[in-house]
C-alpha cells in the first residue's frame, strides 16, 4: 500500500558489505558518496569486511539513525539485507536497500533497481511502503527460511562460490551435486491453528517472496497478501526424482509436481523427530545464511513490519 514520501532531509546510514556480489566495493562506495554529495544529502557509509560483524555494525547504524532521525540502508545481497533489517525491526526507522548480491530477490520484489546509481536515486526520491517479514524463533527472514535438505544445499553452494566465483550457474551446479550425494529424510511434528500433524519430508521451505515463488512455479504467492507465509514440503523420493524436481523448478513448474505438498500459515510450531526422539537443535537457513536453532522451531508472519523505501506507484 502506498504511504508517505521518504523524508527528504533525513541522513542516510549505509551499512556496506564489501564482500557481497561481484562488484568492486571501492567503486560502489565512490558511486554512493558521489551521488549523495552532489544531492547535498547527509550520509555515513559503514563498511563491513567480515560478515560476522554485520549484526554489530547494523546495530550501530540503527543507534546513530535514531539519534539523528535518519534512515538505515543495507548495501549487499539478501543475507546482508536480512542482517540490517533484523536490527531495524521495531525501531520505527525507514529502511533502504542498495542491492549488491547475486539473486537480489527482496529488492526485485519491490522494484528496487540493481544498478547502484538508480538505487541511490531511489533513496532520494522514493516513497515508504510497509512490507511483511517472516520470523523463525528469534531471527527474521525477508525471502525464505528452510530446514532439512535446503540448508545443506546452501552450505555446499557457498563452498562452490568460494572456489569458482559467484554466479547463478555455479549455484545451479552446486545444487545438482548436492542432490546426487543423497539426503536424509525428516519426520516433522507440526502444530498449526491448534491442529497437530506429522509430515515426512526431506526439506521444509517457507517463502515470503512473491517473485521467488512465482519464478519456481510454487503455490502460495497470494497468501502473502493475506499476512501469511507460503510453505512447501517435498515428499520422500529418490535422487533422480530430486534432480527432476530441480529441473521443474528451473522452468517454473515445481508447484505442479506430485512430490510437492504446499500450504500457508500465519504461525507454525514444529519439532524434528529422529529415531522417535525430538531433536534439541536444528539447522535452519534464513535468506541464505545457515545457523543452528533450538527446538521447537516457531515460524510467524509479521505483516507491515518494515517501512521500506520503494519507487513511486507510477513507476513501480
Amino acid at each position: 500500500m502506498p504511504a508517505a514520501r521518504s523524508p527528504a532531509d533525513a541522513p542516510l546510514f549505509i551499512v556496506l558489505n564489501t564482500g557481497s556480489g561481484s562488484q568492486d566495493a571501492g567503486h560502489t562506495r565512490e558511486v554512493i558518496e558521489r551521488l549523495l554529495g552532489e544531492a547535498g544529502r547527509r550520509h555515513r557509509v559503514l563498511p563491513v569486511q567480515d560478515g560476522r560483524r554485520l549484526p554489530a555494525v547494523a546495530w550501530q547504524a540503527v543507534q546513530e539513525a535514531r539519534m539523528q532521525q535518519g534512515i538505515v540502508v543495507a548495501a549487499g545481497g539478501d543475507g546482508t539485507i536480512n542482517a540490517v533489517a533484523q536490527a531495524v525491526l521495531g525501531s520505527g526507522l525507514p529502511f533502504g536497500v542498495l542491492p549488491q548480491g547475486t539473486f537480489n530477490y527482496f529488492s526485485r520484489e519491490y522494484g528496487i533497481p540493481a544498478d547502484t546509481e538508480s538505487a541511490v536515486q531511489l533513496l532520494l526520491n522514493g516513497r515508504l511502503r510497509s512490507v511483511q517479514v517472516g520470523r523463525v524463533n528469534d531471527r527474521i527472514f525477508l525471502v525464505n527460511a528452510s530446514l532439512g535438505l535446503y540448508p545443506v544445499l546452501l552450505e555446499n553452494r557457498e563452498d562452490w562460490k568460494r572456489q569458482f566465483g559467484r554466479s547463478r550457474v555455479v549455484a545451479l551446479w552446486a545444487g545438482v551435486v548436492t542432490l546426487l550425494r543423497g539426503h536424509r529424510r525428516m519426520t516433522l511434528e507440526m502444530e498449526q491453528a491448534g491442529r497437530l500433524r506429522t509430515l515426512h519430508t526431506s526439506t521444509l521451505f517457507v517463502g515470503n517472496n512473491r517473485l521467488q515463488l512465482e519464478q519456481t512455479g510454487l503455490d502460495g504467492a497470494d497468501a502473502l497478501d493475506q499476512g501469511r507465509l507460503a510453505a512447501l514440503a517435498l515428499r520422500p523420493t529418490g535422487r533422480l526424482a530430486m534432480l527432476w524436481l530441480l529441473a521443474r523448478g528451473a522452468f517454473g513448474r515445481l508447484g505442479a509436481a506430485d512430490e510437492v505438498q504446499s500450504f500457508s500459515f500465519s504461525s507454525l510450531r514444529l519439532s524434528v523427530l529422529r529415531r522417535g526422539r525430538r531433536r534439541s537443535r536444528i539447522k535452519v537457513a534464513t535468506d541464505g545464511e545457515v545457523s543452528w536453532m533450538r527446538a521447537p522451531i516457531e515460524f510467524r508472519a509479521l505483516p507491515d513490519a518494515l517501512s521500506l523505501i520503494v519507487p513511486d506507484d507510477e513507476t513501480a
